[in-house]
């Protein structure tokens, strides 16, 4: 009745809101559909084996790859090599490819199994290097884009990162990787749930409990 008039009619009321937020998701769709449209013509060019188009992946992902591994095994030369490790291994299998997730999450996805298998290996082998922070592993998490700062200013980064990478560290390895993924990479609860192949609420609890671990060992370690 009236109500449903006043609601059509109400500056800026509920509908308007609602109408804004109709409007915002059309101009992101054509944006979203333009994305998907070159992942399918990349595709198209990876699956038939075109150098150019594999070194275009490679310069378009490794960097956060990178800092996904780093951030998993907390050491730089591992990071290093399971980076390559996880372009060899996409370059096999991307015939294979179902694009059940956008090709970004199917990165992470192999991303995910290589971290998780080099963790396992280098626990067997005694090689718990992730625990291990010296000024050069300070340095390089503090890497990054931008206008550097002053050399005081960039310690006190380069001290404050490390301090976060080795409470992330003291995660066991799945609570590190949501964290990674969620509160370090920004990706989607839905990109998460592709990556890590767990039901929402199941990634939503961990995650929770996770951050709780975090701040606890954050408060533990001096600034």
């Amino acid at each position: 009745m009236g109500l449903g008039r006043e609601a059509r009619v109400s500056p800026g009321g509920v509908l308007d809101v609602g109408q804004q937020a109709l409007a915002a998701k059309a101009a992101a769709d054509p944006r979203r559909e333009a994305a998907r449209r070159e992942e399918q013509a990349l595709l198209v060019r990876l699956r038939r084996g075109d150098p150019e188009a594999f070194e275009s992946l490679v310069r378009e992902h490794q960097d956060r790859l990178y800092d996904f591994c780093f951030r998993m095994v907390g050491d730089r030369e591992e990071a290093h090599d399971l980076v390559q490790e996880i372009f060899v291994s996409v370059h096999q299998n991307v015939r294979r490819f179902r694009e059940d997730a956008r090709l970004s999450t199917w990165l992470f996805r192999i991303s995910k199994n290589h971290c998780l298998n080099r963790l396992k290996y280098l626990q067997r082998r005694g090689r718990g290097r992730s625990e291990v922070y010296d000024e050069v592993s300070a340095a390089a998490i503090a890497e990054g884009g931008g206008a550097p700062p002053q050399p005081d200013a960039a310690l006190d980064v380069a001290r404050e990162r490390a301090r976060v990478q080795r409470a992330i560290s003291q995660l066991d390895p799945d609570a590190r990787m949501l964290v990674a993924l969620r509160d370090i990479e920004g990706l989607s609860y839905d990109e998460i749930v592709d990556i890590t192949e767990l039901p929402e609420g199941t990634v939503k609890s961990r995650l929770h409990r996770a951050r709780e671990k975090l701040a606890d060992l954050l408060g533990r370690f001096e600034p």
